[in-house]
């Protein structure tokens, strides 16, 4: 395999910077789900931890990183699960942190950032404001920026998942990852596609979302001037171009898929799983409904890769309000 930013050597020794509490998450068949999908379904539960998303497992390392400096700080832009994870990695670690969001992000996020001591700024517009802002503070202050899925931590701390799944048992054959900036298809992918080559990575993005998977399908950075998805993990704009080049080593196909499936798969999730899960956990399910065809008879590992929702905005999309 050509090579990636990542290495794999760095990714065995992240575990044992991360804080256990973010390992080791369930990993089961969930036969519940087969009738319905037609196929063999196995879930990585990166919900179960404190920050419910798979974040953290990045941001222990950035914060490892920064922990011991004489005023250590750091500012990063998120949709939410990002801010939280940082924020929880660095309030134990006497890091200062500053995140910056979307005045539109999910409330049950927000709140959740302020809780756990960060300092929220808020801007008007979507992510990609998020990010220059972030951007403008780290150079007006002197701190670090953490640029998810450009910062290799973020990539092989998300990578850990893929050692997780490489010491599973029964054999899988497929891997659906949600595609937002590209830290958890790029980490998990370069670990898959070293000890599992096998193993088809499929990434999955909202149709209303595309801009890394058109990039991924044209090789070159395609940007687009909106994002229209519930899913709002996943909702970037302008790809990166080092992670592009990375998804492109790893990444067997990067699809894409309606709404009307992302909710599909959130109820299903909660049906026969017991789930509830943000719309990014469902594109998974989402692609399998969609191609019921191309995964026929295979055994695929989904991640459910965060659990943070509004539930008011839950009940709406899965039918949960009552008459």
């Amino acid at each position: 395999m050509q090579q990636t930013r990542l290495d794999l050597d760095r990714i065995r020794a992240a575990r044992r910077i991360i804080d256990p509490v973010f390992l080791d998450t369930p990993l089961y068949r969930c036969e519940a789900l087969e009738p319905g999908l037609g196929c063999a379904v196995s879930i990585k539960l990166e919900t179960a931890n404190p920050v419910r998303s798979f974040k953290a497992r990045g941001t222990e390392l950035v914060a490892g990183l920064l922990a011991g400096g004489a005023s250590p700080a750091a500012v990063c832009a998120s949709a939410g699960n990002l801010g939280q994870a940082l924020a929880w990695s660095g309030r134990d670690r006497g890091i200062d942190v500053t995140v910056v969001a979307s005045r539109s992000a999910a409330r049950v996020k927000l709140d959740r950032i302020r809780a756990l001591g960060a300092r929220l700024e808020l801007v008007d517009g979507d992510h990609e404001m998020a990010r220059e802002r972030a951007t403008a503070i780290a150079r007006h202050d002197g701190i670090r920026l953490v640029e998810d899925s450009l910062d290799v931590e973020t990539c092989e701390g998300a990578a850990t998942i893929g050692l997780e799944l490489a010491h599973t048992a029964p054999a899988f054959d497929t891997v659906l990852i949600a595609l937002g900036g590209g830290a958890l298809a790029t980490g998990v992918g370069h670990v898959v596609k070293a000890l599992l080559p096998g193993v088809e990575v499929i990434c999955v993005q909202p149709r209303g979302a595309p801009a890394m998977t058109r990039s991924w399908h044209a090789r070159r950075v395609v940007t687009t001037e909106s994002a229209d998805t519930i899913a709002d993990g996943v909702a970037g704009r302008r790809p990166i171009p080092e992670v592009l080049d990375d998804l492109l080593l790893v990444a067997d196909d990067a699809v894409l898929v309606e709404e009307a499936s992302i909710i599909t798969g959130m109820r299903l999730l909660l049906d026969h799983a017991g789930l509830v899960v943000e719309p990014s956990a469902a594109l998974g399910i989402a692609a399998i409904l969609e191609n019921r065809d191309r995964f026929a008879g295979r055994h695929v590992v989904t991640i459910v890769c965060g659990g943070n929702v509004d539930m008011d905005d839950y009940r709406q999309w899965v039918g949960l309000v009552a008459a």
